[in-house]
């Protein structure tokens, strides 16, 4: 079958000690100090064979995450851009959905507690947490000691099939009311999924008529003004300097939007809010460093108490924090990773039946031939959010 593989060469930097969870030679914790001159190429790979507790499932949408491109684009040393675990060659892509066309003897439907059912559509979990370590016993399985993630450490889904854990698994079918492509839609639940679990589960949410203030208007800067704005926000800001990803903005939620690059963000969110401030920030640039300032200040110079900041993009440099405004406004700063456990997945599938439609997003389709190409555009193209991957 055919398949969208990334090779690299391990080459750890050599200030770069391997962590207790790495494996040498194949896998590491912190991609970024670890591997170089990344290669994406369309492959051929043996259909998967799955075991008694998964389920085969046919492809049919596929979503391409900055995380892909970030894997595939390196640094002027040749080390690429994306910080996390990592295990190559890997076959790519992590946001998917598709039809179940295969059931393990083991598989259950969580929703029904019988085994699924061939044609099923479902979307999936990337993060394949174990459910047996500490972590996952205690209710963080996205913090797994074992984990591996679809599509950065164990094949993932720019194919036109794979094999999956069944309990990782979610339903589609109450989407079929109202979209016409499920699988479209369906494709975005676990992006979705990222910002529900870094604004409502780790940030604690807002109450109807609180203000957000979202830092980024990618993917999952967007699907956070959404979740936040079919959440009650009664003023939800994006910043975000491309004319394209604002206007984008408001059709997801958002009520004004900052260009920070010719605007003072400080000033605006005071105009802007009635000098209220808000009662979340998320930091979905990636740029901690940049930003924290104006996250701060802002939090400072507002009259809001017990805001909580919460840090979703990924990136490895390190935030400059003033504990005098953290304190005297009794604000905190909370880190955010993946979108397993708490009823997350389930929430926004409930969500999107409800009218939370998150298909805006996608501004293009491609095939999975086109996949390279689209990965090297997406290091420069501001004009695109949510690339989509037909596939079945």
């Amino acid at each position: 079958m055919k398949t969208v593989e990334l090779s690299a060469k391990w080459d750890p930097k050599p200030e770069f000690k391997l962590g207790t969870k790495d494996i040498d030679g194949k896998l590491t914790y912190l991609g970024s100090q670890v591997w170089k001159d990344p290669i994406v190429k369309v492959v051929d790979k043996e259909m998967p064979k799955i075991k008694p507790n998964e389920v085969l499932v046919k492809v049919k949408r596929c979503g391409i995450c900055g995380s892909d491109v970030h894997m595939n684009q390196s640094y002027d040393d040749g080390y690429i851009f994306y910080p996390g675990l990592t295990a190559f060659p890997c076959t790519l892509g992590h946001e998917f959905a598709g039809e179940i066309v295969e059931v393990g003897s083991q598989a259950i439907n969580k929703r029904t507690s019988k085994p699924y059912e061939i044609g099923e559509p479902v979307t999936v979990e990337e993060m394949v947490w174990c459910g047996e370590c500490k972590p996952c016993c205690d209710g963080y399985p996205n913090h797994c000691e074992r984990l591996q993630e679809i599509g950065f450490s164990i094949d993932g889904a720019y194919a036109e099939y794979i094999a999956v854990p069944a309990k990782l698994c979610w339903s589609l079918k109450k989407l079929e009311k109202r979209y016409d492509d499920i699988y479209k839609i369906g494709s975005l639940v676990e992006p979705t999924s990222v910002a529900y679990n870094a604004v409502i589960e780790r940030g604690g949410g807002i109450r109807p008529g609180e203000n957000a203030i979202i830092l980024g208007g990618g993917p999952i800067g967007l699907a956070a003004a959404s979740i936040l704005k079919f959440s009650g926000a009664g003023v939800c800001i994006v910043s975000e300097p491309d004319p394209n990803r604002a206007t984008l903005a408001k059709k997801m939620g958002a009520d004004y939007i900052i260009d920070p690059l010719k605007e003072n963000f400080v000033e605006k969110v005071k105009d802007y809010t009635d000098n209220e401030g808000a009662a979340l920030y998320l930091e979905a640039t990636g740029l901690p460093h940049i930003v924290t300032d104006d996250i701060q200040n802002a939090i400072w110079e507002t009259t809001s108490v017990n805001t909580t900041v919460v840090i979703v993009a990924r990136a490895e440099q390190r935030m400059p924090v003033c504990g005098e405004y953290f304190q005297v406004r009794r604000a905190r700063i909370v880190g955010a990773q993946g979108h397993s456990g708490h009823g997350t997945f389930p929430n926004v599938i409930s969500c999107m039946a409800a009218g939370m439609d998150m298909t805006p997003m996608v501004t293009k389709e491609i095939t999975l031939d086109e996949v390279p190409e689209n990965l090297k555009l997406l290091q420069t193209d501001r004009e695109n959010c949510k690339i989509s991957v037909k596939i079945g």
